[in-house]
């Protein structure tokens, strides 16, 4: 599903203020596979995952996602890949205040020129996984933390991503809230998503539904584990 050959990333390029986040990094991840990025913050997970997503170019190597080379696409066709095959929830939600669950679930299909009945009715189901569908009508910014990130979850599902990317997920949530978190990953996983995390919480280094944890460090993948 996702092959990273030999990428690298560096921030600043030709001046001297140069920084090489990442450092020729090879990387294969298969089908169905809940992979972990672990490390501490600079390590170069959530860079890591922002190419994956599109979201930034690599300097250097080869990304395919899916059979298809993503990591030199141009930015209205990196937005179109975004939208069609991957989901993307961030650890500050990003969803929008002043719309209830329901308008910012239904956010990326706009672009779709979908009839409203389909947009509404996959939204409700994405909600129903998410299991925030009870909140629909509910103004984002009266949410919990926990209800937030449901609602991120539920934006990021809404049109059936074949792979999911989490950054530090549960870095804004408490203990209860992470394990409900995690509950619902599991969930994605029977679902046969492919699903790539980076955090730095220990509650995801033992997962039984996890295939691989891949430790990072400055830049580097510095040791797999089962």
């Amino acid at each position: 599903m996702v092959i990273l050959e030999k990428v690298s990333k560096v921030y600043n390029e030709g001046t001297p203020q140069a920084f090489e986040a990442l450092k020729e990094i090879d990387l294969s991840v298969a089908e169905g596979e809940t992979v972990i990025l672990s490390g501490v913050s600079g390590s170069g997970k959530s860079t890591l995952l922002s190419l994956i997503a599109a979201l930034d170019k690599p300097s250097s190597g080869k990304i395919e996602v899916g059979g298809e080379l993503i990591s030199k696409l141009p930015d209205l066709h990196a937005s179109a890949y975004r939208a069609e095959r991957i989901g993307v929830v961030f650890q500050h939600f990003n969803l929008i205040e002043s719309l209830n669950v329901e308008e910012n679930v239904m956010v990326p299909l706009i672009p779709s020129a979908l009839p409203l009945a389909d947009i509404r009715e996959m939204a409700a189901k994405s909600m129903q996984h998410a299991s925030i569908g009870h909140k629909a009508l509910q103004a984002v910014k009266r949410l919990s933390g926990g209800e937030k990130q449901r609602c991120a979850i539920a934006r990021a599902l809404v049109h059936d991503p074949e792979l999911i990317l989490c950054d530090e997920p549960t870095a804004n949530l408490d203990r209860e809230n992470s394990l409900k978190f995690i509950e619902m990953l599991e969930m994605l996983h029977t679902l046969g998503k492919t699903i790539i995390v980076a955090t730095h919480d220990p509650l995801f280094e033992k997962l039984s539904f996890v295939s691989r944890v891949i430790h990072m460090e400055d830049g580097k993948i510095i040791k797999h584990e089962k």
